[in-house]
């Protein structure tokens, strides 16, 4: 398949593992081995789309750093240290392409394949977003422009989007990017998408229990 023309540029913040995945129920060493693991498939999902030119990393994290390191990235330091959007409007300085877009790092059942779905239909408006499967968050922020591009994330970032003009792409996403991880249950849910291999390493590892 030939690559589009006109592609992007992804932007994926990192938090430090240690302090991410708060809400699972499990033990820091083993949150923080999830956190990376997912942010790892994340990354490598958004590579494998023909609509992603680049991805740039953004974290102060040691262990990120190194994981993410194997893969073609960019990785930047959070050099704002002033919360998620700062960082995002960070990282988007490095971009290659004009078109920029936001992705969330907890999505491990992302495929490239529907990242490009939604990516070519987000060539067609300025901005637009896409919600998480809760329907008040955003996983995928897209900007034809720098300066169409003004991250909103925190409470309700869906409708901050929106009402700043982004046009909503959440009917036709397909579920891999909308099924992000705070809880237990939406790992869960995630698994039975079908989660990234480094995911699935990790729970394996881990004495992680998913029953129901």
């Amino acid at each position: 398949m030939s690559q589009p023309t006109d592609r992007w540029s992804m932007i994926v913040p990192v938090k430090r593992v240690e302090i991410a995945k708060s809400r699972l129920a499990l033990e820091i060493e083993a949150r923080s081995t999830l956190a990376l693991a997912m942010a790892v498939d994340t990354v490598s999902a958004a590579l494998a789309s023909d609509w992603v030119a680049a991805v740039i990393v953004v974290t102060d994290d040691r262990r990120a750093r190194s994981a993410l390191a194997e893969l073609a990235v960019t990785v930047v330091p959070d050099v704002p240290d002033a919360g998620l959007n700062a960082a995002l409007a960070h990282g988007a300085l490095s971009a290659p392409t004009a078109r920029v877009a936001a992705l969330s790092s907890d999505l491990p059942a992302l495929r490239g394949e529907d990242l490009s779905v939604v990516l070519e239909r987000a060539s067609r408006h300025p901005a637009s977003v896409v919600a998480d499967l809760q329907g008040t968050g955003t996983t995928l922020l897209c900007a034809m422009s720098a300066a169409r591009f003004v991250p909103r994330f925190g409470v309700s970032s869906l409708a901050a989007h929106v009402s700043a003009g982004a046009h909503d792409l959440t009917a036709s996403a397909p579920e891999s990017l909308r099924r992000d991880v705070d809880t237990v249950n939406d790992l869960r849910a995630a698994v039975a998408l079908g989660v990234g291999p480094r995911t699935r390493a990790a729970l394996d590892s881990l004495d992680v229990a998913l029953e129901r």
